[in-house]
């Protein structure tokens, strides 16, 4: 079972945090029937399934009735999840997946169609967060290739492979976990992050305007914050209300019941309407902010040699 990052901040951890989660969105399913209905004895695919977000949305999709298809780079922990979700009567298959190298997605998306022959959901929910100031990425390319790789042209390439099969059978659904970090001011030290997730957003529009008239929609949820392993190391993310993974796995799973165009939380409409008309005087207040604030002990670590601050 995952360890899941819950919020430090007595208020953000109580019933006050909880309840203003919940209001804040975006909201989630809670009726197993519902979901049972929609994806009973259908293939669901999830990238990032080895952790958080991702092995419980394969758990409770298995739960459902979906046969689900793990994929990341764990396959300890994609195995044990799948075999978890098998013993509770569910179907589940781990298969290896690093959306850092285009053969293994190739293999990855081969082996979907060969064993099943078809994709009725791709759940696009991996991702690498970084944030870290950038004299310290000088030296370190793989920040770019990292972060590239896992939330824009790994997706890009995964979707190419299967988005054909979908639209032959004029039948569908992609969901796509961006963040609504797209919809804020841009930030110092995110920049490798927000602008792989932005990128593959406007792609994944623009192909979802070709794809609909062909029996395949799209959902994208700007994500708030998640309580995850992800978001752990920004100690400051603990204090404010958000989603834990069982929590986000319900609104993946509303985005496959509903199919609505995009889900968001309720502060997104009002950054991405602000934002544009405040540009200027948002960036110079951001760049006084940030000559105050440190780097994270991960992202340290790090660039140090004694750890990592990605996460799948």
């Amino acid at each position: 079972m995952d360890t899941v990052h819950r919020p430090s901040n007595g208020l953000a951890a109580g019933p006050i945090g909880r309840a203003a989660a919940r209001l804040i969105g975006p909201r989630g399913i809670a009726d197993p029937a519902r979901l049972r209905r929609e994806v009973d004895g259908k293939i669901a695919v999830i990238t990032g399934a080895s952790h958080g977000v991702g092995a419980e949305s394969a758990r409770l999709l298995g739960a459902a009735g979906a046969t689900v298809v793990l994929g990341a780079r764990s396959m300890d922990e994609l195995e044990a999840i799948a075999t978890e979700i098998k013993a509770a009567g569910g179907t589940a298959v781990a298969i290896r997946l690093d959306l850092a190298d285009p053969a293994s997605i190739t293999d990855f998306a081969d082996e979907i169609l060969h064993r099943f022959g078809r994709v009725d959901y791709l759940v696009h929910n991996a991702g690498k967060s970084l944030r870290r100031s950038i004299h310290l990425s000088y030296d370190r390319p793989k920040d770019l290739t990292a972060t590239a790789g896992a939330n824009y042209l790994g997706p890009m390439r995964l979707t190419l492979a299967l988005l054909p099969s979908m639209r032959a059978r004029r039948s569908g659904h992609i969901v796509n976990v961006s963040t609504v970090g797209v919809l804020f001011p841009v930030a110092p030290k995110w920049g490798f992050y927000l602008s792989s997730k932005a990128g593959f957003d406007v792609w994944m529009r623009a192909v979802g305007m070709e794809a609909r008239p062909d029996g395949v929609t799209l959902t994208t949820i700007y994500a708030g914050l998640m309580h995850t392993r992800m978001s752990a190391p920004s100690r400051w993310m603990s204090a404010l209300p958000g989603q834990t993974p069982a929590e986000a796995a319900t609104v993946i799973a509303r985005a496959l019941i509903a199919k609505p165009r995009f889900m968001i939380p309720a502060y997104g409409y009002l950054t991405s309407a602000v934002v544009p008309l405040a540009r200027v005087p948002l960036e110079i207040a951001f760049t006084s902010v940030y000559r105050r604030l440190g780097d994270t002990d991960a992202a340290l670590r790090a660039v140090n040699g004694t750890g990592s601050c990605d996460a799948e």
